[in-house]
């Protein structure tokens, strides 16, 4: 059974203004993620509008999927809800005391996933703790390159 909520955070020595500009375009979101390939909005990114993703694991493991961009709140928060498995996706912003952002990447599961989802990750992933475990491992990894990238210019 999927954990209820996974996490990461880190803080970042940008303004929140500029760390937005990055985790709301989507387009970069392969240069983030080691799991994302491919992260396409058909259309503005708003509540409602979808997504075409493509992910790969390892080196020989690829796979599509869709989301559903489900909250947008301008420098505070972005979420999507993965539609194979219902998985929630979000980044959420505070500006620190210093000026600073302070960024949360969760994966929201407290209805659980998809059985489908479920065997998958059983039968291809190497079962629910050790995927989950890969999957804070690149929200870390994630939240990682978008520092560098912020805190570059």
């Amino acid at each position: 059974m999927a954990a209820p909520l996974l996490q990461a955070e880190i803080t970042i020595d940008a303004p929140v203004s500029k760390v937005w500009e990055l985790v709301s375009d989507f387009g970069r979101m392969p240069d983030w993620s080691p799991q994302c390939r491919l992260m396409k909005p058909l259309g503005q990114v708003r509540p409602g509008t979808r997504t075409l993703n493509l992910n790969r694991r390892n080196k020989l493991m690829v796979w599509p999927t869709t989301c559903t961009i489900t909250e947008v709140v301008p420098q505070q928060k972005l979420a999507f809800k993965v539609d194979v498995n219902r998985t929630v996706w979000s980044y959420e912003l505070e500006p620190t005391a210093s000026g600073g952002t302070r960024v949360i990447e969760s994966r929201h599961a407290e209805n659980g996933t998809t059985a489908v989802s479920n065997l998958l990750v059983k039968t291809l992933m190497g079962g629910v703790p050790s995927f989950e475990q890969e999957l804070v491992d690149g929200m870390n990894v994630s939240l990682a390159r978008i520092k560098a990238a912020a805190e570059q210019g």
